[in-house]
């Protein structure tokens, strides 16, 4: 859904896409139940920089769709103080090459007065320059990653850091009495987990009996799996964006628990798991199946919209377009870039979690955040777990 503008200050007719989303955004409005007065005037434009192709689509797309709905929730409820919010969606193919050419063009071209995404850490740092040197925000859903991206004020993290994901499993595993660990992860994401984990074993009191690495296209990790099982460890942690693993650790016999993190908790991948999904345990944040009270109004618009129920990715979309317009909202569409970055340095009460935005690591979530859930046939299922520390 690439949309590449052809003059500096297109009009809505000249590009169909712009006009289909807008269009999405105010049709219907009675149908998602928070029907106001329809919102008139210049646009807000807010660009969204996505991931809806390539390695990233599983979480890019699933993203999308939150942005969407929440920016048809904001307009029917009257806008932004009155004027249509609109949603110009980029596809950065899962490449940060692309990712800092397509941000070009929404700042530069399209003047938008934010940008929500990228979809992958490696995108968001690779563009974090090019929004910081304007102060535009840049909503991201990736947690912080190196160093250089303390420095950006202006860069929003809507997911956890690499440490925090690490610090949410062990925390499982000290708590349910695993001491003797296996850890089987990927090149990527997985290895990214890994290097913030592998040093934090002896605060949570847990040994690294077998680490275990494949290449994130690998279809057969059958080698590394029987690795883990010959060290017969109390649990074993998953670290992956693929159904590949869970599945061949079930094939070997592993009869210790598995624990993952938040990439995995998703319907599709549980759809690619089998049976081998039955029993595991997900440090995530939105269990749809029984959702909490500040989630139920989203899942219920989403069901509604796809017909489906959403996991975080989708949440943490309609969280993004949600805290953007709360800050504009605040204080006006035409104030300056600068200060509509102050105004989103605050905490922030997500559907996905609650956030601080002015925290160290701009995003400021916690363990006390997580949702822990267990896979049974293919749903998932509340633990009555919460992380202390």
């Amino acid at each position: 859904m690439t949309h590449r503008p052809h003059s500096p200050l297109p009009t809505l007719s000249r590009h169909p896409l712009r006009a289909t989303l807008l269009a999405f955004a105010l049709a219907a409005s009675a149908s998602t139940g928070f029907a106001q007065s329809a919102p008139s005037g210049e646009p807000i434009r807010v660009g969204a920089l996505l991931s809806t192709t390539g390695g990233l689509a599983a979480v890019g797309l699933p993203e999308r769709e939150g942005v969407l709905l929440a920016q048809k929730v904001v307009n029917a409820r009257g806008g932004i103080n009155g004027r249509p919010l609109e949603i110009v969606l980029e596809d950065d193919g899962s490449s940060p090459d692309s990712a800092v050419a397509k941000a070009n063009a929404l700042i530069h071209t399209q003047k938008v007065r934010a940008i929500i995404g990228p979809s992958g850490i490696a995108q968001t740092v690779a563009i974090g320059g090019l929004t910081q040197a304007q102060k535009l925000p840049l909503v991201a859903f990736s947690g912080i990653g190196p160093a250089v991206e303390r420095e950006r004020s202006c860069v929003f993290h809507m997911t956890p850091s690499q440490e925090l994901n690490a610090r949410a499993v062990l925390s499982y595993a000290r708590d349910t009495g695993a001491k003797q660990v296996g850890v089987l992860h990927d090149s990527g994401y997985g290895q990214v987990i890994w290097n913030a984990m592998k040093d934090l074993g002896r605060e949570y009191g847990v040994t690294f009996v077998q680490v275990e690495k494949f290449e994130i296209a690998a279809t057969d990790v059958t080698t590394q799996a029987a690795k883990l099982r010959a060290a017969n460890p109390d649990a074993i942690i998953v670290v992956s964006t693929s159904a590949t693993p869970f599945r061949n650790v079930r094939q070997v016999r592993i009869s210790a628990p598995i624990i993952a993190v938040h990439g995995t908790a998703s319907y599709e991948l549980v759809k690619a798991m089998g049976d081998a999904a039955d029993n595991v345990i997900h440090s995530e944040f939105l269990v749809a199946e029984d959702p909490l009270p500040a989630q139920k109004e989203f899942v219920d618009a989403y069901k509604k919209e796809y017909g489906k129920l959403p996991k975080h990715f989708s949440a943490a979309g309609w969280d993004a377009v949600m805290a953007l317009a709360e800050s504009i909202k605040a204080n006006g569409a035409d104030t300056s870039n600068e200060k509509l970055c102050a105004a989103m340095r605050r905490p922030y009460a997500g559907v996905t979690t609650r956030y601080d935005f002015a925290a160290p690591d701009m995003g400021g979530m916690t363990l006390a955040g997580f949702t822990y859930s267990k896979l049974v046939k293919g749903q998932f299922t509340r633990l009555d777990y919460k992380a202390a520390k």
